[in-house]
C-alpha cells in the first residue's frame, strides 16, 4: 500500500505485521533517514514494533488473536495525515493509534478517532489545547504537555534570577501553543516576554528583521520553540545575523545535532541550553526496568544494527513504547473484564468501506479502561486524570548545555527537573558553560559590555575641556578632560563599553542636540544638561550625575570713595561735642575733689594736676583706666558715673562703627535673584543663553512669559557681554558660575543664594535598552563617593583671591583718617619730650657746627706735622 512504509528498504528482519486481524496503527513522520538505522525515527519505529512483539510473547490476545501493527508516514500536512489514516482504517481492524508526531496532526487525528470510537496515544504532541478531555475524549499522550514545559522554564529563570526573554516560535499548533503557555506562565510570575518572533515553516524564514528585534529587545535570553529541523534553520539564520553567543543566550526546546555547522560557527553555539522531557530513570524513580530489558533484547534480536546501546536510546522512542504499551495493557484488561462478564467478543467493529462509517461498538468501555489505567512504564508511572488527557505522574525534564567536545560542539546534560524537586544538578560537579566559553552566569538584561557607544559631550568648562597635545610625531592630538570625561571613564571601567566621544559644535544649542539624539545621531549626550519636563517629552534621562541650581553673576563693583574720618561717623558731631564737654567737666570735678587728698595730685602745679585729671577722665571713659585712683568718696562716686558713661558710649560706638564700615564697602548693584524679579536692573540688561534651562526659568519666574532679556547664543558670548558692560547680570548654572568666578574671571562674582534646584542627567533615547544598567552604575558611583570626588576635583578649587575674606575685612582706605589722627597725636606727644631736652639738642647741634669748622684748619698744618711715613 502506498501509505505504508516501504519495509523492503529496512535492513531488519522483523516478523510479518499481518499475522493478526486486530492491529494498532503507528503514525510516524517521514523525515527519518532509513540509511541511518540509529536515527531517532528508526528508534521510534523499533520500539513501537518491539512493544507489539512483546505482547505476543506475553500471550496478550484480543478475542484470542495476537496483536499486529500497521505503520504510515505523515509529512506534517494534516489533510494528508488524515487521508493516510483513513486508508489504513478502512482496510484493517485498527483498534488504536500510536501517534501522530506533530500537534497540528494530532488535532485532526484525535477528532477523527473520536468519530470512529478508537483511542489515540501520542508520544510527542505537546499542544496544551489537547489536554481537555471534553474537547478530545479519545486522545491521550505519554509525553508531558507544553504547560509543564513552560513551568519548568519559569523555574529555570527563577533559579538563575532571569526575568525576561524573547520567544521565537514556528507558526503551527506546536509553536503557537508553546509561545502562548510560556507567555502566560511568565505573566503569572511577573516575568516579561519582550518580543515574540514568528518563524514561517512554509518559507522557512523569520518574519521581520531578527537582528533588529533582538538588539532592541532589552533582554539577552532567547527561548526558541521549534522542532529540530526548524531549529537548525533558525540557528543558521541567527549565525548569519551574529545574534548568538556571546551576546545572547539561547534556550531551545529540542537538541538537534550540531554537526552541520562549521567549526568556526559552532563556537558561537557554545553555551546554549535545551529543555526536553526525559524519563524517570534519571531521577532513580520507579520504571519498569525488567520490561525495558526484555524490549531491548527483542530490539537487538530483530534489528541489532539500529540499537544504539541502552544509555543512548532516544527519550521520544521510550515515550512511543509506553504509548503502545498503554493501548496493549488497556486491551488486555478490556478483554479480561468482558470475558468474566459475558462470552461476547471484547472488540466489536462495525465494518464499512468508508473509514468514517467504521465504529468500535464498545468504545466507551475501552476508554474507561484507559482512564483507569495505572502502571509503571519504561518512562515512569503512567496514570491519567478523569478530566484530562495528560499523564498525572512521571513528568520530568532535563537541560542540556552546548559545550566543546572532542568531536566538536555537542550537548551535555547539566540539570534535571521534577515537579517535586524542581531544578537540580544532573551530575556533580555542575559544569555549565555559558556563551563565549564563560563560567560567569549571564544576565538577562541587555548590557553595554563590548558595545561601542557614540557619546556627544558639550564643551562647557569644567564639565568638558579640549586639550591639545603633541604626540611623538609632533602633531596635534586632541584630548578631553574635565568632569564629564572622568565620569565617562568611571562608567567605562564598570560597564566595559567602548566610548566614541564627539564634541558637540558650539553653534548647536542644547535643544538642537536633544533632537539630534532622538534622530539617532548619538547614543547618549553627557554634560551640563538640565533635566526638564519639556526635554523628557522627547528623550529619557539617567539618574542625576550632578546636583545643580542656578546663580546670578555680576561684575564686581569698583572700590568706594576714601573717607579719612569714617571712623568718626558712628557719633554725630553734637555727640562728640557733648562727650568732650563731659570729659572737661569731669576733669574739673576730679581736680576739685581730689586735689587736697590725693597724693598723685597734691604736690603738682595747677597745669600738671589739670592735665592729670583730664587724662583720668579720658582713660576712664574709654575704659582703659589710668595710673592713679580716686581716694575720696565723692571722687569714687564720680568715677562710677564715668564708668557708666564709658559702658554705654563704647558699646554704642563699636556697634555703629561696625555697621558704618560695612556700609562703606563696595556695593553690588543687586544682591540676588529677588532684585532681578523686582526689576532693579533693566530686563534688557540681563543676559540669558537662548534655548536653555536658564531661559525657561527666566520666562517662567521673572518676565512672566516675555522674552525681554538680552539674548546670547553661547556662554562665552554672555560672559563677554557682561565683561564689556553690555549687560549687568546673567544667570548660569551654579557649578559653572562658581568655576568661572574662581578660575577664569576674577572680576566677576556670584551674588545671593542659589535657586531653582535641578539635576543634570545623561540624555538617551526613549526606552533605551541600557538605561537601567546605566542608572545602576551611576548610583553605584554616587554611593562609592566618586561623584563627590569629581566635584571636589573640578569645582572646589580656586585661582582667584578668596572672596569670602575680601567681603569680611576692611581695606586700609576705610581707616586712613584714624591713622592720620594717630600720627598727629604722636607728633604732638613728642613736643614735650623735645622741649625737656632742648639744652641737649642745642649742645649737639653746636658740636656738629664746631667740628665742621675745625676740619679745614687741620688740613692746612705744616709738613712737619704730617705723617712720617709719607
Amino acid at each position: 500500500m502506498s501509505n505504508q512504509l516501504n519495509t523492503q528498504r529496512v535492513r531488519a528482519a522483523w516478523p510479518p505485521s499481518n499475522i493478526s486481524r486486530i492491529q494498532l496503527l503507528g503514525l510516524f513522520q517521514n523525515d527519518f533517514n532509513l540509511s541511518d538505522s540509529r536515527s531517532e525515527s528508526a528508534q521510534l519505529l523499533a520500539l513501537f514494533k518491539t512493544a507489539i512483539i512483546l505482547s505476543q510473547r506475553y500471550n496478550i490476545t484480543v478475542d484470542e488473536h495476537p496483536l499486529g501493527w500497521h505503520m504510515a508516514q505523515t509529512c506534517g500536512n494534516v489533510i494528508d495525515s488524515l487521508k493516510k489514516t483513513c486508508l489504513v482504517v478502512s482496510s484493517s481492524n485498527i483498534v488504536g493509534i500510536v501517534g501522530p508526531r506533530l500537534s497540528r496532526e494530532a488535532h485532526m487525528i484525535a477528532a477523527f478517532a473520536e468519530t470512529i470510537g478508537i483511542p489515540v496515544v501520542s508520544y510527542t504532541a505537546t499542544d496544551p489545547d489537547l489536554s481537555s478531555r471534553s474537547a478530545y475524549p479519545s486522545f491521550y499522550r505519554t509525553i508531558p504537555s507544553d504547560t509543564s514545559a513552560a513551568l519548568s522554564i519559569v523555574h529555570l529563570f527563577m533559579k538563575f534570577n532571569w526575568t525576561s526573554c524573547v520567544i521565537i516560535y514556528q507558526n503551527d499548533a506546536y509553536g503557537y501553543s508553546g509561545m502562548r503557555v510560556i507567555s502566560e506562565s511568565f505573566t503569572r510570575n511577573n516575568f516579561k516576554v519582550r518580543e515574540m518572533i514568528k518563524f514561517d515553516i512554509a518559507t522557512r524564514t523569520i518574519q521581520g528583521d531578527l537582528k533588529n528585534y533582538l538588539l532592541n529587545s532589552g533582554t539577552r535570553i532567547i527561548v526558541l520553540w521549534a522542532v529540530p529541523m526548524f531549529t537548525l534553520n533558525i540557528l543558521q539564520y541567527a549565525l548569519d545575523q551574529d545574534v548568538l553567543g556571546p551576546r545572547f543566550l539561547w534556550i531551545l526546546s529540542s537538541s538537534p545535532s550540531l554537526d552541520s555547522f562549521s567549526k568556526e560557527s559552532s563556537r558561537k553555539l557554545v553555551g546554549m541550553l535545551t529543555i526536553e522531557p526525559i524519563t524517570g530513570n534519571v531521577f532513580n524513580t520507579s520504571i519498569n526496568a525488567s520490561l525495558l530489558h526484555v524490549a531491548y533484547e527483542i530490539w537487538q534480536q530483530y534489528e541489532p544494527e539500529s540499537f544504539p546501546g541502552s544509555n543512548n536510546v532516544d527519550q521520544y522512542a521510550l515515550f512511543a513504547f509506553d504509548a503502545t504499551w498503554l493501548l496493549i495493557q488497556s486491551l488486555e484488561r478490556l478483554c479480561t473484564t468482558n470475558n468474566r462478564k459475558t462470552s461476547r467478543s471484547c472488540i466489536s467493529l462495525v465494518n464499512s468501506s468508508s473509514c468514517f462509517d467504521r465504529y468500535l461498538i464498545n468504545a466507551t468501555s475501552f476508554f474507561d479502561q484507559i482512564n483507569s489505567m495505572a502502571f509503571v512504564g519504561v518512562t515512569g508511572p503512567i496514570e491519567y486524570r478523569v478530566n484530562g488527557t495528560d499523564r498525572s505522574k512521571g513528568i520530568y525534564y532535563f537541560a542540556q548545555n552546548a559545550q566543546v567536545l572532542s568531536a566538536g560542539v555537542g550537548f551535555i546534560p547539566v540539570l534535571k527537573y521534577s515537579e517535586e524537586n524542581l531544578w537540580e544538578t544532573y551530575k556533580e560537579p555542575l559544569t555549565i558553560v555559558w556563551p563565549n566559553n564563560s563560567c560567569v552566569l549571564p544576565s538577562d538584561r541587555a548590557t553595554l559590555s563590548g558595545i561601542t557607544l557614540n557619546i556627544g559631550i558639550f564643551m562647557s568648562a569644567p564639565f568638558a575641556i579640549r586639550e591639545y597635545l603633541l604626540d611623538e610625531l609632533e602633531s596635534n592630538k586632541t584630548k578631553f578632560i574635565g568632569y564629564v570625561p572622568d565620569l565617562i571613564e568611571h562608567l567605562r571601567e564598570k560597564m566595559n563599553f567602548i566610548p566614541n566621544i564627539t564634541s558637540i559644535p558650539v553653534n548647536i544649542s542644547y535643544s538642537e542636540s536633544i533632537l539630534a539624539l532622538e534622530k539617532g545621531d548619538y547614543d547618549i549626550l553627557v554634560g551640563d544638561i538640565t533635566v526638564t519636563a519639556k526635554r523628557r517629552e522627547i528623550v529619557s534621562f539617567s539618574a542625576s550625575i550632578f546636583d545643580n541650581s542656578l546663580s546670578v553673576i555680576i561684575r564686581k563693583p569698583l572700590s568706594a570713595d576714601v573717607d579719612l574720618f569714617s571712623y568718626m561717623r558712628p557719633f554725630a558731631d553734637e555727640l562728640w561735642i557733648a562727650i568732650l564737654a563731659a570729659t572737661i567737666y569731669a576733669s574739673i570735678l576730679i581736680y576739685l575733689l581730689e586735689r587736697g587728698e590725693n597724693a598723685a595730685l597734691r604736690n603738682r602745679s595747677i597745669v600738671s594736676a589739670g592735665a592729670m585729671t583730664i587724662w583720668y577722665s579720658i582713660g576712664t571713659i574709654m575704659g582703659y583706666g589710668v595710673d592713679f585712683h580716686a581716694t575720696t568718696a565723692s571722687g569714687r562716686l564720680l568715677t562710677i558715673a564715668l564708668y557708666m558713661l564709658s559702658l554705654v558710649l563704647v558699646a554704642t560706638y563699636t556697634a555703629n562703627l561696625a555697621s558704618n564700615l560695612t556700609k562703606a564697602r563696595p556695593q553690588h548693584i543687586i544682591n540676588g535673584i529677588d532684585d532681578l524679579k523686582k526689576g532693579k536692573i533693566s530686563f534688557h540688561r540681563v543676559g540669558i543663553i537662548k534655548e536653555t534651562a536658564m531661559e525657561q526659568y527666566y520666562v517662567r519666574e521673572i518676565s512672566r512669559g516675555s522674552r525681554n532679556f538680552y539674548p546670547a547664543t553661547a556662554r562665552q558670548h554672555i560672559l563677554n557681554s557682561l565683561l564689556d558692560g553690555t549687560i549687568d547680570a546673567t544667570i548660569l548654572d551654579s557649578g559653572v558660575a562658581d568655576y568661572i568666578t574662581h578660575h577664569v574671571y576674577c572680576n566677576l562674582t556670584v551674588v545671593g543664594e542659589t535657586f531653582d534646584e535641578t539635576v543634570f542627567g545623561i540624555a538617551m533615547s526613549k526606552n533605551w535598552l541600557y538605561g537601567q544598567e546605566l542608572d545602576i552604575n551611576i548610583l553605584a558611583l554616587r554611593e562609592l563617593g566618586h561623584l563627590d570626588m569629581l566635584r571636589k576635583k573640578w569645582f572646589q578649587t580656586s585661582k582667584c583671591d578668596n572672596q569670602s575674606e575680601t567681603l569680611s575685612s576692611m581695606r586700609i582706605e576705610s581707616m586712613a583718617g584714624l591713622f592720620l589722627i594717630f600720627g598727629i597725636i604722636t607728633a604732638v606727644a613728642l613736643l614735650p619730650f623735645i622741649w625737656s631736652k632742648r639744652s641737649t639738642i642745642k649742645n649737639y647741634f653746636y658740636m656738629l657746627t664746631t667740628r665742621r669748622y675745625a676740619e679745614p684748619q687741620r688740613n692746612n698744618l705744616p709738613t712737619k706735622y704730617s705723617n712720617p711715613s709719607s
